[in-house]
């Protein structure tokens, strides 16, 4: 599926809807360039949970936990990482088997270790520095 977002408050309303209809383990793996909205589409997806917290990116501390929704929301920012293995050092596994949604950016820097039905969300920036072009993929078909 794919969705042009004119602003950021378009842009967290895709990510509401899909968080509207995910479920426990989903993963949600991002790429787009820095700015592209990931962390915006990620705040959608946390209301779109029932989370009422303030969502901010986790660029500093790898993973932001959010536990007051219908669901958790685990938002992980894997820039800093390099390989595998850091991920798992950080509890990756665990995190998975707390039956919330994980929220993955920069996840171009560990595809191998994500879960193959992970759904993937492209963002990138359209004809103007303001659009932005959303690609969803579920399940590993658009």
């Amino acid at each position: 599926m794919e969705f042009i977002s004119n602003s950021p408050a378009e842009t967290e309303a895709v990510g509401e809807a899909l968080g509207r209809r995910l479920t426990p383990g989903a993963v949600v793996a991002f790429t787009g360039d820095l700015g592209a909205g990931k962390t915006a589409f990620t705040r959608g997806l946390a209301r779109g949970l029932g989370v009422g917290e303030r969502v901010t990116s986790p660029t500093f501390t790898i993973v932001n936990e959010y536990l007051g929704g219908r669901l958790p929301l685990f938002h992980f920012d894997l820039y800093r990482l390099n390989t595998a293995e850091e991920l798992y050092d950080i509890g990756w596994e665990d995190y998975l088997a707390r039956g919330g949604v994980c929220a993955v950016e920069w996840s171009e820097h560990m595809d191998g270790a994500l879960e193959p039905d992970a759904i993937r969300v492209d963002i990138r920036r359209g004809e103007n520095d303001g659009q932005r072009v959303i690609t969803i993929q579920e399940g590993g078909a658009e």
